[in-house]
C-alpha cells in the first residue's frame, strides 16, 4: 500500500486536527464535531503548538473501548507513517477511552463526550442542528471533564457524580448530593457548550441540585427514566493516581539479541539523563500508571516501527491494564513530563543538533518600570522589583512575633524562624510578600509558630498577602536583593531584639555571589577544611578579621564581599590572598588542612518548561492533574493549582476553594516530597491567592489580564446565566401533568422504563412540539401537538429591536440574557466579527465582555 496516497494533507496553520481511521483512509472530522468520540472507531488526532509555546508535536492515536482488532491496527500504521512524514519532531501517543493522558484531555474544553455508535455516526455529528435526541450522559471529572453517553435509567446514577437528561430543546442536568461545587460548574460550562454547539443556541437547560426543590423538572425526568425505586447507589471511587504510585520508575535497555527481545533494568530513580545513550532505546515504566520509550537519534528505523509493539508487550507481561498509556518520545523532543522524571535534564545533552540556551542572561538591569511591565523577564529572574521597597522582620519567640531592630535587618540566625514583610507599588497599586524564613536549626514549635503568625499578619492585611515558604540556603533573588546583598545567616540563636549572636570566639563565613539578587553568607564550620579556592571567606577573630580571596574568584565575588564584610563591627580588617596568609591565619583555623579547589556544585537553571497542576486529595493522598498548554483561564475560582518552575513552586489559591486553602502548602511539601526526580525539599514555595498574583507567577502564562477576575461568575450566577424563557419546558411539565400513566414501571419491574420523546428535526418549525409518551414499547394511539405559549423566534429580528434595548422595550419572547442569539447570521457575523458558534466556544466572561460593549447585555 502507497502510504501518499492514503494519508492526508497536513493543515500546519491550525493547531488541532483530528482524523477517523476507515479502512485504508483518514477521514478529516470539522471542528464542530472535536471532542466527541465514538466507542466504536479509532481517531489520530495532531496537536502542533503555537510559536509562543515552543515544543514537540503531539500526535495521538485514541482507541474506542468497542473498537476493532483491525481498526486498531489500521490507526496505529496510519500513525506511524504520519510520523515518518513529520519528523523526530514528534511525540507519539497511545491513547485509550476513558483513560487518556492529561495532554490529550488539554485539548478538549471544556470536556469531552463519549457516544454510543461507530463510523456512520461519527461522521454525520456536527452535519446539521438536531433536536430529535433523547439520551443520558454521565459526566465526570474536575479539571478534565469527560461525558459518558449510558443506559437511561435510574440504575445509571450515583449520588457523587452529575447526569445530563438531553431531549433536543431541553437538557436537564442532574448534580448528584455528594458531587462538589467545583465539579457541578464545569458539568454546566460542558452542557452549555453541547447547547452552543449542537443546538445552535437553542436548548433550554435547567438544574436539579435539589430534588424537593424541582418537582416538575423531577417529573419529567421520571416520565423519561420510569419512577425511581429503592436508594440511588453511593458514589463512584475515583481512578485518580496518587503522586506517590506516580514516583516509583525503573528505566530499561531494550535490545534484540538474535531472534530475542531482551528487556533489562538499568536504574530506579533518581534517574540521570545520561543513562540515555543515542544508539539505544529504552522503556520507562512510572508505576505501572505510564509507560515511555525513548529512542535515541541513531537507533535503527526498525527498533522505532517497533517502539508501540514493545510497549504493549510489557505492559502484558507485566500484568498491568490494556489501558495503560503509551508515549514514545524521539531523542532532543522530549515531553516535559518526561524530562521531570530525571534528576537533572539539560538540553545541553540532546546535541549539537537541538542547541538550546539553558542559562537566564546573568547581566541584567534591574529597572523596576521594566519589572513591572515584562512579566515574563520578572519570573524568569524571580524577581518583582529590585528589593527597594519597604521591609519589616520579625522574629518567633515563644509564640510570638518580635520585631527585629532595623540596623539588624538581615543578620538571621539558623536557629530561629523570621517573617519579613515586603512592601511595594506595581503600577500605583500597593503590592504585598511576606517572606516565612526557617532556619535549619528552627524547633518544630517555632515553624508552627511561624505560620499562625503569619496567617496573623495576613488577616491584617485583609487576605493580601503572597506567601514564600523559605528555607536556609535556598532563598530566592527577590529574598537576597531585599537586604542588598548584605544577608548573614549565623549559627546559633538570636540575641537581643533579633540581633546576631556576640561574635567573642573565632567564626568562619562563606560569601557566595556576584550580585545584590544572588549574594548570601553562610557561617560554615572555622576550620581549614571549610575553604575552597573558588570562593570569599571572611574569618573573624578576637583580635583581627581576614578578607580571604581564593585563587579562583574573579572580580565581581571581590567586590561584593568588600560590600558584605561592612556588616560586620571592627575596623580591623585585612584582605588576603590565597597562599600568602599570614601564620595567625591558620593558627585560628585549628591549622592547615587541605580543601578542595572548587567546591561549586552545578548550576540546577533548568531549560524544562513551566507545568500547571489542578490539586485535589483522594483517600488522604495527593492527586495532581496537568493541565498542558496551560493559560489564566485554567485557573477557576474552586481550584487549588501548583505551578512548578523547576526553581520554585507556586500554590494558587482561588477564592472559593474553601477548606482545601488550609492543605495547600502540605501539599507543595509532599510534591517535592514524592517527585520521581527527588527534589530538594528546600525548594521555595510560594502561596499566592486570586486576585493578587505577583509578576513572578503572571510571567509564566502567555496572556494575563489583572481584570479578570471581576467578571467571573460563581456556580448560581452561571446556573442563573444559561435559563432561558422555559417555554419548551412549560409545555413538557404540562403534557407530564395532563397525560395519566397506569400504572408506570419502575426500574426495578420487568418490561421498558416510560420515556418521554421530544420530537422535531431541524427542518420543523421551532413552534411545534410532538410529544409522544409510550409504554412497555408501545407508542399509544395519541399524538399531541401543541404551540408554545409564546412564540419562539427563530434568529431573523433586525438589530436595532436589540441593540441597547431595555428589557421592556424587547420582542415578545426574547430571552433578555440572550439577545444576540435572535441576530440573523450575517447581522452577528458583521456586528461580533465572527460566526455564532466561535462566539459560544468562547469562555463565558469573554462573552460577556463583548456584549457589554456591543451592547447586547
Amino acid at each position: 500500500m502507497d502510504s501518499n496516497k492514503v494519508l492526508p494533507a497536513i493543515n500546519s496553520h491550525r493547531a488541532l486536527q483530528i482524523w477517523i481511521t476507515e479502512n485504508l483512509k483518514m477521514l478529516p472530522l470539522p471542528e464542530k464535531a472535536h471532542g466527541n468520540f465514538f466507542e466504536e472507531c479509532c481517531y489520530v488526532v495532531l496537536h502542533s503548538p503555537k510559536a509562543t509555546q515552543g515544543g514537540s508535536r503531539d500526535l495521538h492515536c485514541w482507541i474506542g473501548k468497542e473498537a476493532s482488532a483491525e481498526a486498531r491496527e489500521a490507526a496505529v500504521s496510519f500513525v506511524h507513517r504520519l510520523q515518518q512524514d513529520l519528523g523526530d519532531q514528534t511525540v507519539l501517543h497511545r491513547e485509550s477511552q476513558g483513560h487518556e493522558s492529561d495532554c490529550f484531555h488539554s485539548y478538549f474544553r471544556p470536556g469531552v463526550i463519549y457516544r454510543k455508535g461507530g463510523r456512520a455516526s461519527a461522521l454525520k455529528l456536527g452535519e446539521s442542528t438536531v433536536y430529535n435526541v433523547q439520551r443520558l450522559l454521565h459526566i465526570r471529572g474536575r479539571k478534565h471533564v469527560s461525558a459518558t453517553e449510558v443506559a437511561l435509567s435510574w440504575n445509571s446514577f450515583n449520588k457523587g457524580d452529575i447526569f445530563l437528561l438531553d431531549l433536543g430543546k431541553v437538557m436537564i442536568q442532574w448534580n448528584g448530593p455528594k458531587a462538589s461545587i467545583c465539579e457541578k460548574a464545569r458539568a454546566l460550562s460542558l452542557t452549555c457548550s453541547l447547547r452552543d454547539r449542537e443546538r445552535g443556541g437553542r436548548a433550554q437547560i435547567r438544574v436539579v441540585d435539589a430534588e424537593n426543590k424541582a418537582t416538575d423538572l423531577m417529573s419529567i425526568m421520571e416520565a423519561v427514566l420510569g419512577r425511581r425505586s429503592g436508594s440511588l447507589c453511593a458514589s463512584v471511587p475515583s481512578n485518580s493516581i496518587s503522586q506517590l504510585q506516580k514516583a516509583n520508575v525503573r528505566l530499561y535497555h531494550v535490545c534484540e539479541k538474535g531472534t530475542d527481545l531482551v528487556v533489562q533494568e538499568l536504574a530506579t530513580c533518581p534517574l540521570t539523563q545520561d543513562l540515555l545513550q543515542e544508539d539505544g532505546c529504552y522503556l520507562l515504566d512510572q508505576g505501572g500508571f505510564k509507560i515511555y520509550m525513548w529512542q535515541g537519534r541513531k537507533s535503527s528505523p526498525e527498533e522505532r516501527k517497533a517502539a508501540f509493539s514493545r510497549a504493549v508487550g510489557f505492559i502484558q507481561a507485566k500484568g498491568y491494564p490494556n489501558y495503560t498509556n503509551v508515549e514514545v518520545v524521539n531523542d532532543g523532543a522530549e515531553s516535559t513530563a518526561f524530562q521531570q522524571l530525571f534528576w537533572t535534564w539539560s538540553k545541553e545533552l540532546d546535541g549539537k543538533k537541538h542547541p538550546r540556551q539553558s542559562k537566564l542572561m546573568q547581566q541584567v538591569n534591574l529597572e523596576v518600570g521594566k519589572l513591572h511591565t515584562q512579566a515574563e523577564l520578572a519570573a524568569q529572574l524571580r524577581m518583582v522589583d529590585d528589593g527597594s521597597g519597604k521591609v519589616e522582620v520579625w522574629y518567633i519567640q515563644g509564640s510570638q512575633r518580635q520585631p527585629v531592630d532595623p540596623k539588624h535587618h538581615g543578620q538571621l540566625c539558623s536557629g530561629n524562624c523570621y517573617l519579613v514583610l515586603y512592601t511595594y507599588q506595581k503600577l500605583g497599586r500597593v503590592q504585598y510578600i511576606l517572606y516565612l524564613w526557617q532556619g535549619h536549626q528552627s524547633t518544630v514549635e517555632d515553624v508552627k509558630a511561624l505560620n499562625c503568625n503569619a496567617e496573623e499578619l495576613d488577616l491584617l492585611h485583609q487576605g493580601a498577602l503572597v506567601q514564600g515558604h523559605v528555607t536556609m540556603g535556598r532563598e530566592p533573588p527577590h529574598f537576597l536583593a531585599i537586604f542588598q546583598g548584605q544577608l548573614v545567616v549565623f549559627q546559633g540563636n538570636a540575641g537581643n531584639k533579633g540581633g546576631r549572636p556576640p561574635i567573642s570566639d573565632t567564626r568562619l563565613f562563606h560569601v557566595q555571589g556576584t550580585e545584590s539578587h544572588n549574594t548570601r553568607t553562610m557561617e560554615v564550620p572555622a576550620r581549614a577544611s571549610s575553604l575552597t579556592s573558588s570562593d570569599v571567606f571572611f574569618l573573624s577573630t578576637s583580635h583581627v578579621c581576614y578578607l580571604w580571596f581564593g585563587k579562583g574568584c574573579h572580580g565581581d565575588q571581590r567586590e561584593m564581599a568588600r560590600t558584605v564584610v561592612t556588616v560586620f563591627p571592627g575596623n580591623n580588617k585585612e584582605t588576603v590572598l590565597e597562599g600568602q596568609e599570614p601564620l595567625h591565619f591558620w593558627e585560628a583555623l585549628g591549622g592547615r588542612a587541605p580543601y578542595p579547589s572548587n567546591q561549586r556544585l552545578p548550576e540546577e537553571i533548568s531549560s524544562i518548561q513551566a507545568r500547571l497542576f489542578e490539586c485535589s486529595s483522594h483517600s488522604g493522598r495527593l492527586v495532581l492533574t496537568e493541565v498542558v498548554f496551560f493559560g489564566q483561564e485554567d485557573l477557576d475560582k474552586y481550584d487549588i493549582m501548583l505551578l512548578d518552575t523547576c526553581q520554585e513552586i507556586f500554590l494558587w489559591l482561588g477564592e472559593a476553594a474553601g477548606e482545601w486553602k488550609k492543605a495547600a502548602v502540605a501539599w507543595g511539601h509532599e510534591y517535592l516530597r514524592t517527585h520521581p526526580a527527588k527534589r530538594s525539599l528546600a525548594t521555595p514555595i510560594i502561596v499566592v491567592k486570586q486576585g493578587h498574583e505577583p509578576a513572578t507567577f503572571t510571567g509564566w502564562f502567555v496572556t494575563w489580564d489583572p481584570y479578570k477576575w471581576t467578571s467571573s461568575q460563581s456556580y448560581e450566577e452561571m446556573v442563573e446565566g444559561s435559563l432561558g424563557p422555559g417555554s419548551a419546558i412549560s409545555e413538557i411539565t404540562a403534557e407530564v401533568h395532563n397525560f395519566q400513566l397506569t400504572p408506570q414501571p419502575s426500574d426495578s419491574e420487568a418490561g421498558h422504563p416510560t420515556l418521554l420523546a421530544f420530537k422535531g428535526s431541524q427542518d420543523s418549525p421551532e413552534n411545534e412540539l410532538e410529544l409522544g409518551l409510550r409504554v412497555d414499547g408501545e407508542t399509544p394511539s395519541m399524538n399531541h401537538t401543541s404551540s408554545c405559549s409564546s412564540s419562539m423566534i427563530n434568529g431573523s429580528l433586525p438589530r436595532e429591536r436589540l441593540m441597547h434595548q431595555a428589557l421592556e422595550d424587547l420582542p415578545q419572547g426574547v430571552d433578555p440574557a440572550r439577545k444576540e442569539f435572535y441576530l440573523s447570521d450575517s447581522d452577528f457575523q458583521d456586528i461580533f466579527g465572527k460566526s455564532k458558534e466561535e462566539f459560544y466556544s468562547m469562555a463565558k466572561w469573554k462573552q460577556q465582555q463583548e456584549k457589554k460593549k456591543l451592547g447586547f447585555f
